[in-house]
């Protein structure tokens, strides 16, 4: 059951420097359980730092954040076993089938052989690829290798997902598809986070942050925003506020 009052990820002033230069500058966000969350910015404006930093990967230098209840500082291995993380580079391996791909991520989250067969079955259903298993991932069109990528970052049943430039290179019905699993991810509570630079996929998340040389510039629902800046779409949107003053 989703709890839709229930923070998933909250931050305050939440920040990181590299010696001089300051990749996040003090951004606070509150994310709720169930909520497709997109992250929005040019590169270098900070959002994969800040995905780091709430994956546990990376110390923050100042700030607060908790993810699924858990100190970014003090319990970073305990976000790490509720998360799942999708990178926009495909990551699984080409030269095993698709099961043998579940069965090895499988493996590295520690679940058993008879946990790995159960989920197997649901995740394959899931993302579509039933009857497809033994195909080489090689073989498989970029479309499916995404799918086949988002079931193993939903393997191990996680609270929260980081899903970075998840439909790169893909085609726009296959990008449509790969949504439609979002959305049925979201609603059976899992919260999402999401990087994209296609601004129409903005426009399929709950709510939106935009982000500028670290500091995060613009938060709200994708209608909320078009009203702010009377735009009509979320590109022209985007393109008032990265160029703003």
């Amino acid at each position: 059951m989703i709890e839709h009052n229930k923070i998933a990820v909250r931050t305050n002033k939440l920040t990181r420097r590299f010696g001089k230069f300051t990749a996040v500058d003090q951004v606070s966000i509150e994310v709720k359980q169930g909520e497709i969350f997109g992250f929005l910015g040019a590169n270098g404006a900070g959002k994969t730092t800040m995905i780091r930093m709430l994956c546990g990967l990376l110390k923050p230098s100042a700030g607060d954040a908790t993810v699924s209840g858990f100190d970014v500082y003090k319990q970073s291995e305990n976000i790490k076993k509720n998360i799942g993380y999708m990178s926009q580079k495909f990551s699984l391996y080409d030269d095993l089938t698709i099961q043998e791909n579940i069965e090895f991520f499988g493996g590295i989250y520690g679940l058993t052989k008879e946990q790995i067969q159960s989920r197997k079955k649901t995740l394959l259903k899931e993302v579509r690829l039933t009857n497809v298993e033994e195909s080489m991932t090689r073989d498989l069109p970029v479309g499916f290798k995404q799918r086949l990528a988002l079931g193993c970052a939903l393997l191990h049943d996680p609270l929260i997902l980081f899903l970075d430039e998840p439909t790169s290179g893909v085609d726009p019905e296959a990008r449509r598809s790969f949504w439609d699993l979002i959305y049925h991810t979201a609603e059976a509570g899992k919260t999402i986070f999401v990087t994209t630079h296609f601004m129409d996929e903005a426009e399929y998340c709950h709510r939106l942050s935009i982000m500028r040389d670290g500091k995060l510039i613009a938060v709200g629902s994708p209608g909320e925003l078009r009203d702010l800046y009377h735009k009509s779409n979320m590109q022209d949107v985007f393109i008032e506020i990265v160029n703003g003053e």
